[in-house]
């Protein structure tokens, strides 16, 4: 279906979601407006299936990072197929994509092919799950890769710099494991490195302003977070010249090493509690919950004022973790924000809180097939 012209002027959000064999849901169809979406059901019955499909209609593998194979319904395994209705900029955008019995995942945006990074100029998709609760005391690729979304969220092309540094430092990982001392093969892929890995630095640098920002200019009842980006050892040369010379003078280091030692991917994100002065690693797990939902806030906050909508949200499980108060708080925010915000929980009670500001969904599990219905 063609882009068409949507009436108004709101915030991003699915109108119509389409499930075809992806994990439980043989076969889902959801219509929903621009309000949030309240998903109830017991643990299992495959709430945050819909939620990770959801996460899929943006760049990347979505926030299981799982393969195209592995989100294909069981046992049939025939492959699976997503649709998506997106109302964003003004207008009404039908996203396909699926992946046919193992092959790689296709994307299609109104009716013609495309690539999985065109997705980020039409849906702007943030989340939030149980899985990142150990963002602040996990390894630093968690961090990097949850910087890198928040990043992307604002530059779609960050997914395009991240993907020819990840290459080109792959090639030159190789010729380090395998001793190659004839520096004539380093210098091609060394440039191609730093024009890439200058662009990610310079991308989450502004990343971090734009958070700033929407901090320090926004009440709110969750506590704000001071973040850094430092990097694991030394210091991130700032221009693309500077880092080319840096992977020149690093090579022998690296052979030694028989890996690259200096760049954007020895990067951290480093988080304080502002009020208390305290590491975000040393707080209590309520309040590095509670750090989480402030940075998701703050970044659609940004990106509103930056692109004139909210993005959607997906907050999987998230209610559950926060006291009545803090709850309450979380939706007036959302509402405020204007955001078409999808989460999930095992009770409807845990969503009283937003009345008739929310629609909500029930989900079952019939025999291993999820079931989806309004309520």
């Amino acid at each position: 279906m063609p882009a068409q012209k949507a009436r108004g002027r709101v915030g991003v959000h699915l109108t119509a979601l389409t499930l075809s064999h992806l994990r439980s849901h043989k076969s889902a169809r959801i219509a929903v407006d621009e309000r949030p979406v309240a998903i109830v059901g017991p643990n299992g019955a495959g709430k945050t299936n819909i939620l990770e499909a959801i996460s899929i209609l943006s760049p990347g593998r979505g926030f299981r990072r799982a393969s195209a194979e592995d989100m294909t319904r069981r046992p049939e395994a025939l492959g699976w197929k997503l649709t998506g209705l997106v109302q964003s900029f003004g207008r009404i955008h039908e996203i396909e994509t699926w992946s046919e019995a193992g092959a790689a995942r296709q994307v299609r945006i109104d009716e013609k092919m495309a690539s999985q990074v065109a997705l980020g100029s039409v849906a702007r998709i943030l989340w939030l799950i149980p899985a990142m609760d150990r963002l602040w005391i996990e390894g630093a690729d968690g961090r990097r890769r949850f910087l890198d979304r928040l990043t992307l969220s604002f530059e779609p092309a960050h997914a395009d710099a991240a993907l020819d540094y990840e290459k080109a430092m792959r090639e030159r990982n190789r010729l380090l494991k395998d001793q190659v001392r004839d520096m004539a093969w380093y210098g091609a892929l060394e440039a191609r490195m730093a024009k890439a890995g200058h662009m990610i630095h310079r991308n989450r640098v502004a990343a971090l302003d734009l958070l700033r920002q929407a901090q320090d200019q926004a009440e709110t009842s969750f506590p704000v977070a001071e973040l850094e980006l430092v990097q694991t050892e030394g210091s991130m040369p700032e221009t693309e010249g500077d880092l080319r010379d840096a992977f020149a003078e690093s090579r022998f280091r690296d052979l030694a090493a028989g890996r690259t030692l200096v760049g954007p991917h020895r990067a951290d994100l480093y988080g304080v509690y502002a009020a208390k002065g305290v590491p975000a690693r040393d707080c209590s797990t309520g309040e590095q919950k509670a750090l989480l939902v402030s940075l998701i806030l703050a970044n659609a906050r940004a990106l509103a004022a930056r692109i004139g909508e909210p993005p959607i949200l997906l907050l999987d499980e998230v209610a559950a973790h926060l006291d009545v108060n803090r709850r309450a708080a979380l939706y007036d925010e959302i509402c405020a924000l204007g955001a078409q915000a999808w989460m999930t929980g095992t009770e409807a009670d845990l969503f009283a809180d937003l009345g008739t500001r929310a629609q909500f969904l029930r989900v079952t599990d019939q025999a291993g097939e999820s079931t989806v219905a309004p309520f």
